[in-house]
């Protein structure tokens, strides 16, 4: 069986204020073309369809074009909701949606209810792990404690039981959107940090053959049968030297990954971050390779120029970032807040903001800790259960 395994579409979501619904709907074309020339038998989308959970109206036109497209093919395609999707909207509709071969999996309490497929060889399961908000589905799951790791491993004990149930030979591939230990963040992701731990170990999916994960925007492999296929667009900087791609994967008859291929997605434009004093980056040779280029650039001029944006325009007409980080400045001068900021958890910050106030020194209350987590976890989960309600 031949599987197309994609994720983190993002739809309505912007570029540094660029519109990229023409980049997402030449995607959604290839991504068509795709199923078509290699003749796959399913496709899986590993969740965050949409980059919000009410998307602005013409990413929600582009999605159901995308899906009339889709079941035209008469390919069946499982997907499930992410963390920036709204569940219960992209669930609407589900049962119906299901007889076209577009199967929705966006409510926790099914995830062990599998998409069986058939081939030569027998039955293929695809259960549907849609995104797991640990403090709204502990109770569902009856995991152990508030934690990412609990509530996967609770409702991978779901699937495997299921699974074993079924008739011997069945092969299995779940779809979670998680971020697993291993794999390697962007600045693009939204923090799905809980309790203070924010990875669940590769091990919470065995026993299936294969995982197909979505949340991490960069394509991945954490293991053989564990793979993220990352986003199809770069949505930050982070992500410029980023190869963005879709897995295609062939299942043999024993559940055994024969083949792994990275598909290429389209590249709307390339992607640079350049730093140097202005008028070394205005006059190089070296840089003119990205003038077409959506680029980031960092200053390192001692003393800000004058109007920089409009002077790097005039040679890079598609500078969408600009930064300073004069050369020469001590270490506790700090840099911009964005770069203080950089890579640090909403937690992490706080403490320091605690640790500040208090006259520096570092942050040792592990008590003070546990009740800031805390705080930060019930804001993310009341956020969960008025979005549900909404």
């Amino acid at each position: 069986m031949r599987f197309l395994h994609t994720s983190d579409w993002h739809l309505g979501r912007s570029f540094h204020r660029v519109n990229l619904l023409g980049a997402q709907a030449a995607f959604i074309d290839h991504l068509v073309e795709t199923v078509r020339e290699h003749e796959v038998d399913a496709v899986l989308v590993a969740g965050d369809v949409y980059d919000r959970a009410v998307p602005p109206l013409p990413a929600v036109e582009l999605y159901d074009r995308a899906l009339h497209r889709l079941a035209d093919l008469g390919v069946p395609t499982v997907m499930i909701s992410g963390n920036h999707d709204s569940a219960r909207r992209l669930g609407v509709g589900a049962g119906l949606i299901g007889r076209a071969g577009i199967h929705l999996r966006t409510d926790p309490a099914g995830c062990a209810d599998p998409v069986v497929l058939a081939d030569v060889h027998g039955d293929v399961a695809l259960y549907g792990l849609p995104y797991l908000e640990p403090a709204l589905v502990k109770d569902e799951f009856g995991a152990a404690k508030v934690s990412h790791e609990a509530v996967l491993g609770a409702a991978m004990d779901r699937i495997r039981a299921d699974l074993a149930g079924r008739a011997p030979g069945t092969r299995s591939i779940v779809l979670a959107h998680a971020f697993v230990t291993g794999g390697q963040a962007s600045d693009s992701e939204r923090d799905i940090t809980v309790g203070g731990v924010e990875a669940v170990p590769a091990s919470v999916f065995d026993g299936v053959d294969y995982a197909a994960l979505g949340h991490l925007h960069g394509c991945q492999t954490i293991n053989e049968r564990v793979r993220y296929s990352g986003s199809p667009l770069a949505y930050s900087f982070s992500e410029a030297d980023q190869r963005k791609s879709m897995w295609l994967v062939e299942m043999g008859e024993g559940g055994e990954i024969v083949s792994a291929e990275r598909v290429d997605t389209p590249v709307p434009r390339g992607l640079a971050r350049v730093r140097g004093p202005l008028e070394e980056l205005l006059s190089e040779g070296a840089y003119a390779r990205y003038e077409d280029s959506w680029l980031e650039a960092t200053l390192t001029d001692p003393v800000r120029p004058e109007d920089p944006m409009a002077r790097l325009a005039a040679r890079f007409p598609h500078t969408l970032s600009l930064a300073f980080d004069p050369e020469g400045r001590t270490e506790d001068a700090g840099g911009s807040y964005a770069q203080r900021l950089k890579g640090r958890s909403d937690r992490e910050i706080a403490e320091d903001f605690v640790a500040h106030v208090r006259g520096g020194g570092g942050y040792s209350d592990e008590a003070e800790r546990s009740v800031l987590q805390g705080a930060f976890d019930e804001v993310r989960a009341e956020d969960s259960r008025q979005e549900t309600h909404r």
